[in-house]
Order: C-alpha cells, then sequence, then structure tokens
C-alpha cells in the first residue's frame, strides 16, 4: 500500500533554513505528481508547493523565492527546502501524493520559527 515517511523539521530562528523530507512507497513514485501543505497553529491545511512528474513547479504566492520542491525518483523521495525562513511559516508540514479517489498523507513534522 501507499506509504509516505516524512523526516525532517524542527525549530529554527527566522532567517534560517531547513529541509524537508519524504520518502514514498507502494506506488511508482516517478509517474505521480507530489506536494507539501502545511497546517498553521489554528488554522486550515494549505498548499504549499507542488512538483508533477515531469518536474513542473509551483508555489504559493508566501513562499515564492523562499521554498523549492524538488525530486529524485531513484530515491523515491521529495524535498522541500525552505529558506529565509518567518515566523508564519510555523505549521506542521505534510508530504501528500493524490490519486483519483483517495489521496495519501504523511505523518506530518512540525516547524517552528521563532522571531
Amino acid at each position: 500500500q501507499v506509504h509516505l515517511r516524512q523526516s525532517g523539521g524542527g525549530l529554527v530562528q527566522a532567517g534560517g533554513s531547513l529541509r524537508l523530507s519524504c520518502v514514498a512507497s507502494g506506488y511508482i513514485f516517478s509517474t505521480k505528481t507530489m506536494a507539501w501543505y502545511r497546517q498553521p497553529p489554528r488554522k486550515q491545511r494549505e498548499l504549499v508547493a507542488v512538483i508533477d512528474s515531469g518536474g513542473t513547479t509551483t508555489y504559493v504566492d508566501s513562499v515564492k523565492g523562499r521554498f523549492t520542491i524538488s525530486r529524485d525518483n531513484a530515491k523515491n523521495t521529495v524535498y522541500l527546502q525552505m529558506n529565509s525562513l518567518k515566523p508564519e511559516d510555523t505549521a506542521v508540514y505534510y508530504c501528500n501524493v493524490p490519486f483519483p479517489d483517495v489521496d495519501y498523507w504523511g505523518q506530518g513534522t512540525q516547524v517552528t520559527v521563532s522571531s
């Protein structure tokens, strides 16, 4: 079955960097679009970045120029490099793979940015 295992995250000061990783299994990784979402405290989950099977990326406006989504198909892994972090980036981050009938999610990773 599909499984997404996340790593990375933690506590960082404003202006710092973190990298999140998400290792996928249970399907042909290279053929699927992957995404990162986040859920700030007391807010709804929001889409942060997407990378399709061809490597095309899109970002929410608030992270453009600071975050980079990438994938390594040989390692079945998608990454989210986060630079110039701001306190408002504080959230639980989730990797995601959408299928026609269901979305699969990683376990979530806390990212806390102190001011």
